[in-house]
């Protein structure tokens, strides 16, 4: 009979299933079972009507997910059906699925998060009342509270989330896996060095307001000349996109797929909207530009850690098995 304790991994984009796949190398004597982000209640009936497909749950996103976790050959327990599990880690608590309710939880930050928007505040203001986290997008992480602990990137986090009014002591300084490393990105094999990269992000897609014109013809200014390479974000409609790019930097390389952080390393100038690339940048000490406000950015820097923040999060995780 097998007694070692089990542990589910809940993944979602491909960021969080390779921060889920890294900590998983750190838990030494349990079975780790892997599981795409699901749904369960009122929102696996909208995720069925096709409510939901905007997000991590359909899409590039899970196509790319799901093919990191059939190349890695992880060992996979759908929606944690098969198993009675002794942990559970996922990288979003804006949806907590029924069935891990009551069990042990470890929350993993896996980036930034959105603005506090009108949204957030209704969130806050009215959740005891049962308002929808999700409402706010990933401005409400950690406000379920429905976790036994939080590891975040940074003490800059922890100050930013307690804030929020995540209670500190389930706050725990990890840093997060993919940012805690930025100087290991520079030995790569991405052809180009030099430009002018573009991460862009999915705000159409997820129904907020995004000048898309503006920002570009702001970007090829700054770039004077210089190649402009666009990484769109992989749940862009990359036709529109592109359409756009190109009406105004004629000439720009644009790439859906491949390994943002090395984009990164081989560039002078980066300009992002929402995205987490931003502190790839920062760490390269790059020229970045963001909508966020950089001095804060640099105050919330995920810890450059030597890639130690998976080893970090496992051994939180033993708290709690």
């Amino acid at each position: 009979m097998d007694n070692k304790k089990k542990v589910l991994l809940i993944c979602g984009s491909l960021n969080q299933t390779m921060m889920m796949h890294k900590i998983s190398q750190h838990l030494v004597g349990v079975d780790c079972y892997f599981t795409h982000f699901y749904t369960t209640g009122i929102y696996r009936r909208l995720q069925k009507m096709g409510l939901l497909d905007f997000t991590m749950l359909a899409g590039m996103p899970r196509l790319l997910a799901d093919q990191y976790i059939s190349e890695q050959n992880l060992p996979v327990d759908n929606e944690g059906r098969s198993h009675d599990y002794d942990l559970v880690l996922t990288c979003t608590d804006l949806i907590v699925q029924d069935n891990i309710k009551g069990k042990p939880l470890i929350l993993v930050q896996e980036g930034m998060t959105d603005p506090e928007n009108l949204s957030f505040y209704l969130v806050k203001a009215f959740r005891k009342l049962g308002m929808p986290r999700w409402i706010a997008s990933t401005s409400t992480t950690g406000l379920s509270d429905a976790y036994n602990a939080f590891c975040v990137a940074s003490k800059g986090y922890r100050d930013f989330f307690v804030r929020k009014g995540v209670k500190k002591e389930k706050v725990y300084v990890t840093g997060i896996p993919n940012y805690d490393h930025a100087a290991g990105y520079l030995d790569n094999d991405f052809p180009h060095k030099g430009y002018v990269l573009v991460a862009t992000s999915d705000i159409r897609e997820n129904y907020g307001i995004d000048n898309r014109k503006k920002y570009i013809r702001k970007i090829a200014k700054v770039a004077a000349g210089r190649q402009v390479i666009f990484k769109l974000h992989p749940n862009e409609n990359e036709e529109r996109a592109k359409r756009e790019i190109f009406s105004i930097i004629p000439d720009a390389k644009v790439f859906r797929l491949g390994d943002a952080h090395h984009m990164v390393a081989n560039c002078d100038v980066l300009f992002t909207q929402y995205s987490t690339l931003a502190y790839t940048g920062l760490a390269l000490k790059k020229e970045v530009y963001s909508y966020f406000d950089i001095n804060e950015l640099k105050r919330l820097l995920p810890e450059q850690n030597g890639g130690a923040s998976a080893k970090n999060i496992a051994e939180v995780c033993q708290q709690f098995l």
